[in-house]
């Protein structure tokens, strides 16, 4: 009879422990949810970097150019503005495998004008003295070999962020043969601060909140694209 008691007793704590899971492990997954949520929430809260974010406005943007540098002819029928960080990994990746088809397509045959501009993100050290040097390395007529040099040496060692600060900026200005006496007093004198810093504004203004983004004819596209994305975009603004 004892052992009978016990028996049910035991089964009865068994039982018990089992109705506790369930509310438990519901409750569990819930609190999760909440908050993966809250991360994601918190992750777009600000500036960020925009990996491969299919995320095209309708509406057109009136995205001021001054006289940032721009590859291909003034005149070309398609502007593309590119908000980008030179520290962005999604950025490196841009133009390693997606602007060298534009610029073969496009670019090179004098359909699109391609502009850059500088959207140094908060979080990456290297990205406004990066910004400022090319500004220094156009002095000497040279923006796009030092922007292209940043993105090279950056690749070198492999994928994701890449340190690196205005001695190496130094450096590979030099590598490019740019006079580093006038290359370096420019980056240390901050020459170019305001210059970067009002393409951040203008930036935001358009309502740019991760890098890379681009401006096709005003559209907005966000996001490390392939190419057919770019080239379906810009040969609806080209009338093809």
């Amino acid at each position: 009879m004892e052992e009978n008691n016990n028996l049910e007793q035991k089964q009865k704590v068994e039982a018990l422990k089992f109705d506790r899971a369930k509310l438990i492990i519901p409750g569990a997954i819930v609190l999760a949810g909440v908050l993966i949520g809250a991360s994601i929430i918190y992750s777009n809260g600000g500036f960020q970097e925009a990996a491969n974010i299919k995320d095209a406005t309708k509406d057109k943007q009136d995205v001021s150019v001054d006289d940032d540098s721009f590859l291909g002819k003034k005149s070309a029928p398609v502007v593309v503005v590119e908000f980008s960080d030179f520290q962005c990994p999604f950025c490196r990746s841009f133009w390693r495998d997606t602007l060298p088809l534009i610029k073969s397509e496009y670019i090179d045959t004098g359909k699109v004008r391609f502009v850059y501009r500088d959207f140094p993100l908060g979080f990456h050290p290297g990205a406004i003295p990066a910004a400022q040097a090319t500004e220094c390395a156009e002095d000497q007529g040279k923006f796009w070999e030092m922007h292209d040099k940043i993105f090279i040496e950056q690749d070198k060692q492999g994928s994701g962020t890449v340190q690196f600060g205005v001695d190496d900026l130094k450096r590979w200005a030099g590598e490019l043969g740019l006079n580093a006496g006038e290359f370096n007093s420019c980056l240390d004198s901050g020459k170019y601060a305001e210059e970067v810093s009002n393409d951040l504004k203008d930036g935001q203004a358009a309502g740019v909140s991760g890098t890379p983004s681009f401006f096709i004819n005003g559209k907005l596209v966000v996001g490390a694209q392939p190419f057919s994305a770019f080239k379906a975009i810009i040969d609806e603004g080209s009338g093809k």
